[in-house]
């Protein structure tokens, strides 16, 4: 069975109405999973279909009627792909790197690049594909971008390739400083403009787009720990002060460009975002797949989609017990929140000094005690698309049974970045 039952029993054009939630309840959801998995050896990467479905439509439900771009490195799974865009509200790819755009743009004919490239060799593929040209939209922030790709080929002798400028989403707060991620350098209005008409003068580029990711809002819980109320408050500022902003840089350059979309947003932010006017399009992808960063939020708590279960293998105390594996660490900062999550049985935590290990990871509590060797531990992964750089396929599920397959990047024998 394939994931075209994400859609199964939805009107056409519509995004229906949400399945049933067993996941609020661990002890009605978990031991069904494990159920359908026991015969399938470990470690087994699952997604939950019904969870997945939940996912999907609670975000579209979010962006308020504004389309969603797929994010693709939070999924890294071109089944889930090509599921979720045939949904009702979302419309468009955003690639992590130009060798995965290409072998997108294959079967899909709108993909803008999150990232500038200096790939040379892959943008020589690029130039010399008329219909990727087409389909594919590079992002820049400094026109030696556009220098590396004029290197590659002059503009006589290639397609126009389409471009959109990453503006800087950041706060830079009077007392704070810079809140947010470090991307682009162009911020302000005078900045992006400034860059806009360098780019329109050049021969062999079309400026179709402009990219803002508020990073600050969209991948920070703003209900988790002692200073949730301070993260409320800063998110509450830097929306305020990009709405005006980005309405500036939108302005400015619609008087250059003439531009097909304006993108904004994250997961965590799909709600202040979509009040933007100045906003055509969102991304989103890790709210899909669910990784267990995505828990601490107010105004929204998706479905563990995915997960992995790892087999017990030894009992080292009468409260702990070892599964083999586990170390499968996110990318980021490097704290307690990048590891794997422990979530069934409840009450199982990682030992402080090991942590999860490469080859075994101890875990410890009073679920451990009804643990026995050959039982299964389940983990969520911290980040969503990660998960899928660890495994060749999903096993799809619903209630306890397994309904088919989805092959990872991985699995289809690509590793992009």
């Amino acid at each position: 069975m394939s994931l075209d039952l994400l859609a199964a029993g939805l009107p056409a054009g519509s995004a229906g109405s949400s399945p049933t939630t067993p996941w609020t309840g661990p002890a009605a959801y978990w031991p069904g999973r494990t159920s359908a998995v026991a015969d399938l050896p470990a470690p087994v990467a699952t997604i939950d279909v019904d969870a997945l479905r939940y996912n999907a439509l609670d975000l579209v439900v979010r962006a308020s009627g504004v389309p969603i771009r797929v994010a693709s490195k939070s999924i890294r799974v071109r089944g889930v792909l090509d599921a979720t865009l045939a949904l009702a509200g979302y419309r468009g790819i955003l690639a992590f790197t130009l060798a995965e755009a290409l072998w997108l743009a294959e079967t899909h004919d709108d993909i803008v690049l999150g990232y500038p490239t200096a790939d040379r060799a892959t943008l020589a593929r690029l130039i010399a594909d008329e219909r990727a040209t087409a389909r594919i939209t590079l992002m820049v922030d400094d026109l030696s971008q556009l220098d590396l790709v004029d290197a590659v080929a002059v503009p006589a002798s290639r397609a126009e390739v389409r471009v959109a400028i990453d503006a800087d989403a950041s706060w830079r707060a009077p007392v704070l400083g810079h809140v947010g991620v470090r991307r682009s350098p162009v911020h302000d209005a005078a900045e992006v403009a400034r860059l806009a008409r360098a780019i329109a003068r050049r021969p062999g580029f079309r400026l179709v787009g402009l990219m803002m990711y508020e990073a600050q809002i969209a991948g920070q819980p703003d209900d988790a720990g002692p200073g949730a109320a301070v993260v409320r408050w800063v998110q509450h500022r830097s929306a305020q002060e990009l709405l005006d902003r980005r309405g500036a840089i939108v302005a400015a350059l619609r008087e250059i460009a003439p531009l097909e979309f304006v993108n904004g947003g994250g997961t965590g932010s799909l709600e202040s975002t979509s009040s933007d006017l100045a906003v055509t399009e969102m991304t989103a992808g890790s709210g899909l797949l669910a990784g267990h960063l995505f828990d601490g939020y107010r105004a929204f708590a998706p479905a563990p989609a995915a997960a992995f279960a790892l087999d017990v293998v030894r009992k080292p105390a009468a409260d702990i017990v070892t599964v083999l594996g586990g170390g499968w660490i996110a990318s980021g900062p490097s704290t307690g929140s990048r590891r794997p999550l422990p979530v069934w049985p409840a009450g199982l935590h990682l030992l402080r000094r090991e942590g999860a290990g490469e080859v075994q990871t101890p875990l410890r509590g009073a679920a451990a005690r009804a643990l026995g060797v050959g039982d299964r531990v389940w983990f969520r992964h911290a980040k969503s698309g990660e998960l899928a750089d660890r495994t060749d396929r999903y096993h799809l599920t619903s209630d306890d049974r397994v309904v088919g397959e989805a092959t990872t990047y991985r699995g289809e024998g690509k590793t992009f970045l």
